[in-house]
C-alpha cells in the first residue's frame, strides 16, 4: 500500500510517501508499526490527536480496517481562513 506524509509529518518523516508491505488490519496496527520502524516515525506519531488520516481519499478514523484500502494519507488537521 502508498502511504503519504503531508505538512510536519513529512518533515519529520523525511519522506513524502512510500509504499509498504504490512500485516496491519487497522490504522492503529499500522501506526504501531510504522513508530517502530525507527525514531523519526515515532516522532511523528507521537500525538495521534494532532493527525488526521484518510483512506483511498476518504477520511477515516484510526480505528478503521485496511482491508482493500490501496492509500493511507496521513496529515494535520486544516484550517480554513
Amino acid at each position: 500500500m502508498d502511504v503519504l506524509y503531508f505538512a510536519w509529518v513529512r518533515e519529520r518523516i523525511g519522506l513524502p510517501r512510500e509504499r509498504i508491505e504490512t500485516q496491519a488490519r487497522t490504522v492503529d496496527e499500522l501506526v504501531g508499526e510504522l513508530r517502530a520502524r525507527e525514531e523519526r516515525y515515532a516522532a511523528a506519531f507521537e500525538d495521534l490527536g494532532a493527525l488526521r488520516v484518510a483512506l483511498d481519499q476518504e477520511l477515516a478514523d484510526f480505528s478503521a480496517p485496511l482491508d482493500g484500502v490501496r492509500e493511507v494519507a496521513f496529515f494535520p488537521p486544516m484550517t480554513g481562513g
